[in-house]
């Protein structure tokens, strides 16, 4: 799951070398948080307008947990 956050946010930054990905312990539901970190330039690429490409992001996690049968949620930091 980390590795497809990652792979995700560099193909839309420009400096991938910036993208971190930190995950949190699976919470009292099982809920995984994600924390994606990117450089303070490509904030707007990730999040896009009206924060379509985060809604996208996170729905791509999701649907990939789901196959996994765990939960995520994925917090753009």
């Amino acid at each position: 799951m980390n590795e497809l956050l990652v792979s995700i946010a560099k193909g839309l930054v420009e400096n991938p070398d910036d993208v971190v990905v930190e995950q949190d312990e699976p919470a009292g539901d099982g809920t995984i948080v994600f924390h994606l970190h990117v450089a303070p330039d490509d904030m707007g690429r990730v999040i896009g307008k009206q924060g379509r490409i985060a809604k996208a992001i996170r729905t791509v996690m999701r649907a990939a947990a789901t196959r996994r049968e765990t939960r995520v949620a994925v917090e753009i930091d």
